[in-house]
């Protein structure tokens, strides 16, 4: 059994509230530009988190709220964090045709890489929509000129997952195909459960995530991948009306505790980026 601190992944997938799969239906793309964005306020809070933690993550940011702040690219970029795509206006891999999604990714690319004068080399699809029936997305990614992708999560979950996939790093199109590298999953009693971040790390209590990481860490001996957004550390924001019980108890639960959570998380574990602890 080693006992080497093992390094894992904080990402962050910078979208708004009113931005998520689960709200697609009632807040339309073309209403986007007209609700008063809370996204430029709440990242910078993340970033001042992470500077205070020293601890350097990777950014997945959305096309469409890079190109309305760039300040915060400039920001994310200077901090020493690695800029890294979430397509353009989180439009999900599973309602795309392969061109639509390789103009999408293409498109995002060049601008996120003009816009900060770094290469960006991952990409992590909006919902984690890439699984068992659209792999082809992930040949798409290759040719784009992307390294990795973190846009599988191998679990059973009503909007995404393809549970028959690896829980580490691998390449699911053989070895010359771009390289996945899943949300974390821990091993109990043979299933896996999530414990990568989200609406999960929200709902257990921290000590639960805690376990379960330092399990991966030193049972699988692997890095973990943890991701959350920039909205789930803002419990004042406005509230959707018009949406499910299901939906409104994962979007809204436990906000008011997340910062708090999450900053044990940067001091429990040591993070880098992604591009650091899984490409070099």
């Amino acid at each position: 059994m080693t006992h080497h601190t093992i390094t894992n992944s904080m990402t962050v997938d910078v979208e708004d509230y009113f931005q998520v799969s689960a709200f697609e239906k009632i807040i339309p793309r073309s209403e986007w530009d007209n609700i008063s964005a809370r996204v430029e306020k709440n990242t910078e809070r993340v970033l001042d988190m992470f500077d205070e933690a020293g601890v350097k993550g990777t950014f997945f940011m959305l096309g469409w709220v890079a190109e309305r702040y760039p300040g915060l690219v400039k920001r994310i970029v200077a901090d020493g964090h690695e800029l890294a795509s979430h397509g353009y206006s989180h439009i999900r891999v599973v309602h795309q045709k392969p061109p639509a999604f390789f103009d999408d990714i293409v498109r995002t690319k060049k601008l996120l890489e003009d816009m900060s004068g770094q290469e960006v080399r991952g990409y992590r699809a909006a919902s984690y929509s890439i699984g068992a029936k659209n792999l082809w997305a992930l040949d798409e990614l290759k040719e784009a000129g992307y390294v990795y992708s973190s846009s599988i999560y191998p679990i059973k979950h009503d909007l995404y997952g393809m549970p028959e996939a690896p829980r580490f790093s691998f390449r699911p199109r053989g070895e010359d195909g771009i390289l996945e590298v899943p949300v974390t999953t821990v091993e109990v009693l043979n299933k896996k459960l999530p414990c990568g971040g989200g609406g999960y790390f929200r709902l257990y209590p921290y000590v639960v995530s805690r376990m379960a990481i330092r399990r991966v860490n030193q049972h699988d001996g692997q890095s973990s991948v943890f991701y959350f957004h920039p909205w789930e550390i803002d419990p004042g924001q406005p509230r959707q009306k018009g949406i499910s019980a299901k939906t409104r108890f994962r979007h809204y639960l436990n906000l008011g505790r997340m910062e708090k959570r999450l900053k044990r998380l940067l001091r429990d574990f040591q993070w880098d980026r992604m591009d650091k602890v899984f490409l070099e």
